[in-house]
């Protein structure tokens, strides 16, 4: 495991679904609410590369990693 921790605003998350379908080891939907969650507390080592599209491709930048 990695040492990054994504997270997302989820008040200001459009429901999109970009992050599910790029990074889905991380990101998924709630469905009830129509907005991305983060689904694991450490991003996976072998997703790395796609979590950070995941956050430059974010039409709101709400993805962060820290």
């Amino acid at each position: 495991m990695s040492a990054l921790v994504a997270t997302i605003n989820e008040s200001e998350c459009i429901g999109c679904g970009l992050c599910v379908d790029t990074c889905p080891e991380v990101f998924a939907m709630y469905e009830s609410q129509n907005v991305a969650k983060v689904i694991v507390e450490h991003v996976p080592d072998e997703a790395v590369d796609a979590c950070h599209d995941a956050v430059d491709s974010c039409p709101t930048s709400v993805i962060s990693l820290g």
